[in-house]
């Protein structure tokens, strides 16, 4: 299983936890914990070796299967049921038959003899790897998660990001790993997809560790639980399930907060005696060692405020445009022979609120990418209107330069700010000092949501196009998000399984899709927010 030790995780420069042990043993399940930026995601690199600690170590014995935040691994040529399969080693064989398949039909009987010879040994592989039952165990756990046989027949790179990410969890859950570290397993999950996850979890008779924002999910399986106290840099371990952790939990934080406030009592009152007592000469070192002391307590106090700090999330005021500033006629789009969409026609006025809808699959992340201009149609066009300006935030933060730190990508998404306006900005989505400074390929998925909203923030855009703008977030920065989409004068279209960003846009119009239905909103849409 997993054993860390002593670990130090840094980030950059900015220590994230220290002397931090733990162990996931044979059927522990495990939450892991705590605010966005905190470290989670790092950790969870170093525990399956993407990643090493600064200090410490971990070892690992048996299968570690690792579902990462932003899953863009294998060869974006494979097909998707090959990339499934190759979790157990099956893809390279389940070629090799169908390719000695075809070639046993030849009529050249050297071909024929080669052929039966190749497959009787790929065969033989077949069964040693759990046989056929195999694939239509991969191709079971497959459509559980929402992926349809169609899906499974294309290429990797034909996908969508949330495609893409359902395949990688099947490919995990299908290895048959004894361990698995799942990062937001449930983002662009559907609901019936999240209640089999869970119950799959549940009947799980290995151990993992889940990263995850959804309560149900980790009520309903974890039995132990991690929490990154990133005011204090190191994990609390929870050996009790998730209502007894809440309970814990507030018990702890009440118990903190007492003592935060005997501190600063007792900083205050070393600070008056120390004022009093520098007056006089022969008690002027006493006073100012209590002065120092005074200060440390404060600086710690003020550290763990720090820590507890929101990004603070509001949506730009809207640039002037005209009535109608952008229009799409007559869209489609298709991969291959596979059509996605096709005659789409929609028009988004000053100040609209649109959701689109359907399910995974139907090309709501497509539509959005050629409203941004991001993708182009295979026939129809986007019209621009008078005025338009468009911000785009992408679920799997494409509009991000990886290669460039935070601080860069600020500057390319408004080249208008001084350095120092672009820190500030900075500062306010909870990246301060060094912190401008990292590359955007180390943030967590929680700290590349916040930098894509910063980049929102300083566009003055008229025309929001939002695809899971609250993926990854913890509670209270989701909240923020919720009141910025509340309260923007601008126009917004919004792709969400999140049914509270639906009720805090209170869309006026609904786009569903493949079909291309436009429709005024009405209560019964809402229920297929979660189902889209």
């Amino acid at each position: 299983m997993i054993t860390a030790h002593q670990l130090e995780v840094r980030a950059g420069a900015r220590l994230l936890m220290e002397n931090v042990s733990f162990r996931v043993g044979p059927g522990d399940k495990v939450g892991l914990v705590g605010r966005n930026g905190a470290g989670k995601t790092t950790l969870t690199k170093v525990l399956s070796g993407e990643a090493l600690p600064s200090a410490g170590s971990v070892t690992t014995s048996g299968e570690v299967g690792y579902l990462p935040q932003d899953p863009r691994t294998g060869d974006p040529e494979t097909i998707a049921r090959d990339r499934i399969l190759s979790a157990r080693g099956l893809d390279d064989v389940v070629r090799r038959l169908r390719q000695s398949e075809i070639e046993m039909g030849s009529d050249d009987p050297a071909v024929r003899d080669r052929a039966m010879r190749r497959y009787a040994r790929a065969d033989d592989e077949m069964h040693a790897g759990g046989g056929y039952a195999a694939e239509a165990e991969a191709a079971q756990i497959a459509a559980s998660l929402g992926i349809p046989d169609r899906i499974l027949t294309q290429p990797l790179k034909t996908l969508s990001g949330g495609q893409r990410r359902r395949i990688e969890l099947a490919r995990i859950l299908f290895s048959g790993a004894e361990v698995m570290i799942l990062d937001e397993p449930t983002n662009h999950l559907d609901a019936d997809s999240i209640i089999w996850l869970r119950d799959y979890l549940k009947a799980h008779t290995g151990g993992f560790i889940v990263i995850s924002h959804d309560n149900s999910l980790l009520e309903a399986t974890v039995n132990k639980v991690l929490h990154l106290d990133a005011n204090r840099s190191v994990i609390d371990v929870y050996n009790m399930g998730w209502k007894a952790y809440l309970t814990q939990r507030e018990t702890d934080e009440k118990r903190r907060r007492r003592e935060r406030m005997n501190a600063e009592n007792k900083a205050k009152t070393l600070t008056d005696q120390a004022n009093r007592m520098r007056a006089k000469a022969s008690k002027a070192q006493a006073a100012q060692s209590m002065l120092k002391r005074a200060e440390k307590m404060m600086a710690d106090i003020e550290g763990e405020r720090a820590a507890d700090k929101v990004a603070r999330i509001a949506f730009p005021a809207p640039a002037p445009c005209g009535k109608t500033p952008l229009t799409a006629a007559d869209l489609s789009k298709a991969y291959g022979s596979l059509e996605i969409f096709t005659g789409v026609d929609l028009a988004i006025d000053r100040g609209s609120r649109v959701v689109i809808l359907g399910l995974n699959g139907a090309g709501k992340t497509t539509m959005l990418r050629i409203l941004a201009g991001v993708d182009r149609p295979d026939t129809g066009e986007v019209i621009p209107g008078h005025g338009l300006k468009v911000g785009y935030y992408a679920q799997e933060h494409e509009t991000l330069d990886t290669a460039r730190s935070v601080l860069e990508n600020m500057q390319s998404a408004a080249p208008q700010l001084t350095d120092t306006e672009a820190r500030s900005v900075l500062g306010s989505f909870l990246f301060s000092g060094d912190d401008v400074h990292k590359p955007a390929a180390v943030l967590s998925g929680g700290e590349k949501t916040r930098l894509a909203l910063a980049s929102l923030v300083v566009s003055s855009a008229n025309v929001l196009l939002l695809d899971e703008p609250t993926n990854n977030l913890d509670p209270a920065s989701r909240e923020e998000v919720l009141a910025a989409i509340r309260t923007y004068e601008g126009a917004i279209v919004l792709v969400t399984h999140d049914e509270g960003a639906v009720a805090a846009l209170e869309p006026d119009r609904v786009l569903i899709l493949p079909d291309g239905v436009e429709d005024l909103w009405n209560e019964s849409y809402a229920d297929l927010v979660s189902l889209a």
